[in-house]
């Protein structure tokens, strides 16, 4: 009995030991809360391996939130803050409405700009060259003096002029750089570029082969060539279809087939609407059923490389011609000046040409409207 009383008496002893202990820790804690702010904090060690996780899960708050709750509650990461909010995150220059909690749906793939068709060089004869020049002996002068002849008389004598034309082959060119990280992480990359690369380069040359002015490394173009647009029959109540007629027959008078008619599409598609006295569209197909582009017996490109309000019309698969030096080649390359040390990449996208015009007068160029007066 002695010694079951003693175990008693020393187990209380240890229990009281115990909660006078516990009993401090709470005053200790109780103190520091009310000296601390109304918020609640929660620090996680950064030796941890997942600190956010072991944050959360370490009261119970935290671990019950979700969109009912009210109020404010701070994670405190040692080293690292992480809000949880809705805020976006930073991806690249832009951001991601997507959070580490809440990850965004990503579409695949890269959303690409509508490109402009590019048309014109589809009306225009082509061919190849090996040269860094195409040269043409164009017929300048023709003096034609043939005429009935009486027997035994002198036969009239004609003459003839010629000279050397030359087309120098152009090259249009640009470059793209690109991390070789981008290349490994994000394989189909360099193929958009390339792609991208060979659009933008097409659309300088479709501008070059229409409006260059020549001066420089620049191609002697079609618009700036051609005769400018002077009716020889007109009408005080001419519309736009009468200017193109007018223009055809102007450049009918170089003697060679004329096979097209380029203007803009917002034109192309004003003429499609035009009505007559009783409101009734001129075109039969209007508004419902298959447009045929064309006009006066000639198919239309209607392309916005040509500015509104403005046409051209000629013999464009006799009158002109585009030599490809170089057909469009897409290049990559790692040792392109200090691209090695730096690990990055370059992407060239090139292409040669000459442009040609043998016939400048076979093409008339002008303004849709009457001016107004």
């Amino acid at each position: 009995m002695t010694n079951i009383a003693s175990m008693i008496t020393e187990i209380g002893d240890k229990f009281h030991a115990a909660t006078s202990d516990l009993s401090g820790r709470l005053s200790e804690l109780e103190r520091r809360a009310a000296r601390s702010s109304d918020d609640h904090d929660y620090v996680a060690n950064d030796n941890h391996q997942l600190p956010l996780a072991a944050a959360i899960a370490g009261s119970d708050e935290i671990a019950d939130l979700s969109s009912a709750f009210r109020g404010k509650v701070t994670l405190k990461l040692q080293e690292q803050n992480a809000a949880i909010t809705s805020a976006p995150a930073t991806v690249g220059n832009n951001t991601s409405a997507g959070t580490s909690l809440v990850p965004a749906h990503r579409v695949d793939g890269i959303v690409t700009p509508y490109e402009r068709q590019l048309r014109v060089r589809d009306v225009i004869g082509q061919a190849r060259t090996t040269s860094n020049a195409v040269e043409h002996v164009k017929e300048t002068s023709f003096t034609n003096n043939a005429n009935v002849v009486s027997e035994g008389a002198k036969k009239p004598q004609s003459d003839l002029g010629f000279e050397l034309y030359t087309a120098p082959v152009r090259t249009i060119a640009h470059t793209f750089k690109i991390s070789r990280q981008m290349l490994d992480d994000g394989p189909a990359l360099a193929a958009y570029v390339g792609r991208r690369g060979t659009y933008g380069l097409q659309f300088v040359e479709e501008q070059q082969i229409l409006f260059g002015d020549g001066t420089g490394q620049n191609i002697a173009g079609l618009v700036p060539q051609a005769e400018v647009f002077a009716p020889t029959f007109s009408g005080t109540a001419d519309t736009a279809f009468d200017r193109i007629n007018q223009a055809i027959s102007q450049a009918e008078d170089a003697e060679i087939p004329v096979n097209s008619i380029i203007m803009s599409k917002r034109d192309w598609r004003r003429l499609l609407g035009i009505k007559d006295g009783n409101e009734r569209y001129i075109s039969s197909q209007s508004p419902f059923g298959l447009q045929s582009h064309g006009l006066w017996n000639l198919p239309v490109v209607a392309t916005n490389a040509m500015p509104v309000g403005e046409f051209v019309v000629g013999a464009f698969q006799d009158g002109c011609q585009i030599f490809d030096r170089l057909d469009t080649e897409v290049l990559l390359s790692t040792e392109n000046e200090d691209d090695f040390v730096r690990n990055m990449a370059t992407i060239r996208v090139e292409s040669r040409l000459a442009f040609a015009v043998y016939r400048p007068e076979a093409f008339v160029a002008g303004d849709l409207y009457p001016a107004v007066t």
